[in-house]
């Protein structure tokens, strides 16, 4: 946990608002209420018609006897419904869940179980027939489901809730617990971790607002789900900062091409494998993207030679996002000079770089990335062994991850510090290889896992898709790039090449490295010489 007395003084130096999520939404509804807020592909809301929604939402739920301190999971589609729901369950000062939509019931199950929530949120009949027998469950609810068949008595539908003028929210403690974000990481279950009013109407506001340096608000197009961790700004961007949201329910490059044209965003938020196929999709003979002023990506490292093709495509500022949800952000707004570096903000997070016994490293040191600040969530919910492992008592956050300062104090994050492939005993970072990877024009996407290998433990698969037009790859080509143009140490190649159109990507938006490690596997493990495989 960290300290009160640091939290109270990042209140009193104004990086944390001291207010409630909703309290700070019914600040922005009084200032522009005729302002648009949510833009789907079914309706738009203004700030005044959201505040009618999410106070019918909020009423309904009060109604059912849940409130403060009790834990909501939220499962639904991208859309004004998942906003809705987010911010009427933190309007009654419950506790917001959400996690992607998606088929199979083992999130519902372990997410909802091991959080002992009080109740769920749902569009899928099925998530709410399985939430309804988890027994810390009190209640469970449809939004935008199908009106038939007819669910259960123990579930109640949220599309026929009255408007409730009436109603009026309970007094909600900043620093009580607002939101939960998920993680897919690499536990076996995802991680749970817990952020306050004031982290998410502070900290995290505070590294959404730095990516915009118009006049007006913020008009962001967002492409990845609203339920994860990077699409949490969603929510802050609402409640904190006033800005006008557009979800597309669904990632298909033409029509989020015709949506920039049509609703004319400042910013397009994305992940680096959508940005990619955005920049690839030729142009519409109308198209028009001249209203955009930066394009946001995160959730994974983003290929300079990705980077280039978006300015070049988009016309305007490429801004990467170090973050992770455990507490952490860092971007290259301003400050940065390439994709993956940048200058910390204090008013987000003080970053530091520790070698193993927790003491600072010099500038040019490698060690682990260590976080703390605004943005600090709480802590990791019920999982007392993450809080000891990635926690200190002081209140720093171990990220995992293996970073530097250069001498300007910018960062740059070097990949993980535990994903390695152990090769006859030598640890090789995945990571490494694929920074170095991302650096040949002709490749846009990779990934490097293990592949099993009965003489040596483990080999090295790399995982590509290329850029449109180009030579395909062979394994001798990319091998003679990493040693010859890259300096990459021999015992470092990767010894199996994976050619794929697409990498698969996971709900989160991110390469699903499960899915390409499974397909890696599949390949000759005859180990007499390297191997390579087109699909």
């Amino acid at each position: 946990m960290t300290p009160a007395d640091l939290r109270r003084r990042w209140v009193e130096r104004g990086d944390c608002p001291d207010r409630d999520l909703y309290g700070l939404l019914r600040e922005g509804v009084r200032a522009h209420p005729g302002r648009e807020a949510v833009i789907d592909g079914e309706r738009t809301l203004d700030y005044a018609g959201l505040d009618r929604e999410v106070r019918r939402i909020a009423a309904a739920l009060s109604a059912s006897g849940l409130g403060s301190g009790d834990i909501i999971g939220i499962r639904l589609p991208n859309g004004w419904r998942a906003l809705v729901a987010e911010l009427a369950v933190l309007a009654i000062g419950a506790v917001a869940l959400p996690y992607p939509a998606g088929r199979g019931s083992r999130d519902t199950t372990s997410l909802l179980g091991r959080a002992r929530a009080a109740a769920g949120i749902f569009e899928s009949r099925a998530d709410a027939a399985v939430a309804a027998e988890l027994p810390d469950v009190r209640a469970v609810f449809t939004f935008g489901a199908d009106a038939e068949p007819p669910m259960s008595s123990e579930v109640s539908s949220l599309d026929a809730a009255p408007h409730a003028d009436g109603w009026e929210p309970e007094p909600v403690d900043p620093e009580a617990p607002a939101r939960i974000l998920v993680t897919s990481g690499s536990q076996s279950e995802p991680k749970m971790i817990a952020y306050s009013h004031n982290a998410m109407g502070g900290g995290r506001a505070s590294y959404v607002r730095a990516l915009h340096d118009g006049d007006g608000p913020m008009r962001g197009l967002l492409l990845m789900k609203t339920s994860t961790s990077y699409g949490s700004c969603a929510l802050v961007s609402l409640a904190a900062l006033g800005s006008t949201l557009i979800l597309a329910d669904r990632f298909e490059p033409a029509e989020v091409l015709r949506m920039v044209g049509r609703y004319r965003p400042t910013h397009l938020f994305g992940v680096p494998t959508m940005l990619r196929r955005l920049a690839e999709h030729p142009a519409a003979p109308d198209e028009d993207l001249s209203s955009l002023r930066a394009v946001v990506s995160s959730a994974a490292p983003l290929a300079e030679v990705t980077a280039a093709a978006c300015r070049q495509r988009f016309g305007c500022r490429v801004i990467t996002i170090y973050g992770s949800s455990d507490g952490i952000n860092c971007h290259t707004a301003r400050t940065g000079s390439a994709p993956g570096t940048g200058t910390p903000d204090p008013a987000v997070a003080d970053i530091r770089i520790v070698d193993e016994h927790g003491v600072d490293v010099p500038p040019g040191g490698t060690g682990e990335i260590w976080a703390r600040g605004p943005m600090t969530p709480l802590s990791y919910v019920a999982d007392p062994e993450l809080n000891a492992r990635y926690r200190t008592e002081d209140g720093w956050v171990r990220s995992g991850d293996r970073g530097m300062f250069d001498e300007h104090g910018r960062l740059h994050v070097l990949g993980r510090l535990e994903v390695v492939v152990s090769r006859g005993g030598f640890h090789i970072s995945p990571a490494e290889v694929e920074r170095e990877l991302s650096a040949h024009p002709a490749i846009v996407d990779v990934a490097c896992v293990p592949v099993p290998d009965a003489d040596l433990g483990e080999r090295m698969c790399a995982c590509i898709s290329q850029a449109a037009a180009t030579s395909e790859l062979t394994l001798t080509d990319i091998t003679d790039f990493l040693e010859g143009e890259r300096g990459l140490e021999r015992r470092k190649l990767p010894e199996y090449l994976l050619r794929l159109p697409e990498l698969p990507l996971a709900p989160t938006g991110k390469v699903c490295r499960r899915t390409v490690t499974a397909m890696a596997a599949e390949l000759d493990p005859a180990p007499d010489s390297a191997k390579e495989s087109a699909r």
